[in-house]
């Protein structure tokens, strides 16, 4: 088993696995958002970020999807910031549901708590908890500056997609007043959903994605920009949140098969972080009957499986140093 690759062979296993999943078939784009069904369906990138900030990538790494549920650890972690771990796992909590990602029933099997920032219902309550409260504009400025500073460059909000996205969440306006009926919404319902729905609705790449994952496998600071995000001490606890709910009833399969805690979006964005040693996103929009990309779930297994390396492994890969002209930005 190895424990050491050149960035050469990374990129080369990038390609490979680009290569190797270019043509599946499987899956079908999300179609209870009208944006989303249309997008084409063959795209698909695959980028990988290094902790000294190079950035390997093959495939339509540049075009921005919809992020989606991967907004999910984004603001996520601006909470953590804002209020600290003890005071989420009291407010929101962090276990895994078990179930689909909107499901209604969780709320009401578990109504003392959201379960997680990283289902739907714990979303809209930590979006509802971004400080300030009450003030729309200056909580999404809060939201999208934190973006930006993860992924060390702007997300633009896709206006089509959040039209889209609007006049077709009603499961989620249904579960923003149940959470209410709880206690559990922390602003007005209203506001908190419209703020989720735009959140969901930026476009983001497969490098910013990657990106944004690299930082939090640094340890909070950013590797391009070289700027401290978050405190180190919330790595572990955003990492382990994905390990737990990122696949939604379909994570145990997910780090079982690949060790490799990650965040899924049904844009048909995946972004996995393996601490201390690489961000990693892949985006193919058709997606499975749990919402997750097909395409980019098996790339992001493929490469896993050949590098041995998950967060369950007693090793860890080192990537070498560049020998020649070959990384691709």
């Amino acid at each position: 088993m190895k424990t050491e690759i050149t960035k050469q062979e990374l990129l080369s296993l990038l390609q490979e696995s680009y290569n190797k999943y270019k043509d599946e078939k499987g899956g079908k784009n999300a179609n209870y958002i009208p944006y989303l069904s249309r997008i084409d369906s063959k795209l698909f990138g695959i980028s990988a970020c290094l902790p000294d900030g190079e950035i390997l990538s093959v495939g339509d790494c540049n075009y921005p999807f919809g992020i989606e549920s991967v907004s999910k650890v984004l603001t996520a972690i601006l909470i953590l910031k804002q209020y600290g771990a003890e005071t989420i796992i009291h407010m929101i909590g962090a276990d895994a549901t078990g179930m689909p990602f909107n499901s209604i029933m969780a709320i009401l099997l578990e109504k003392n708590h959201p379960s997680t920032p990283l289902v739907n219902a714990g979303a809209i309550s930590a979006v509802s908890m971004v400080q300030p409260i009450g003030n729309s504009l200056q909580k999404w400025q809060a939201i999208t500056d934190n973006i930006k500073e993860l992924c060390g460059s702007e997300a633009n909000l896709i206006e089509e997609l959040y039209r889209s996205e609007s006049v077709s969440n009603h499961n989620n306006k249904a579960i923003a007043w149940l959470l209410k009926s709880y206690n559990r919404i922390y602003d007005d319902p209203d506001l908190a959903l419209d703020l989720y729905t735009r959140q969901c609705s930026l476009g983001i790449t497969t490098k910013q994605l990657a990106i944004c994952a690299a930082t939090i496998a640094n340890g909070g600071v950013n590797p391009i920009t070289g700027k401290r995000i978050f405190n180190a001490s919330l790595s572990p606890r955003i990492v382990s949140m994905m390990a737990a709910v990122g696949f939604y009833e379909n994570t145990g399969d997910w780090m079982f098969r690949t060790g490799l805690p990650a965040k899924s979006g049904v844009g048909g964005g995946i972004m996995g972080v393996l601490p201390g040693t690489f961000g990693i996103a892949a985006f193919a929009p058709p997606l499975d009957s749990a919402g997750n990309s097909v395409k980019a779930q098996k790339a992001l297994h493929y490469i896993m499986e050949r590098l041995g390396c998950g967060v369950y492994n007693s090793h860890r890969i080192t990537i070498k140093e560049k020998t020649s002209e070959y990384i691709h930005q």
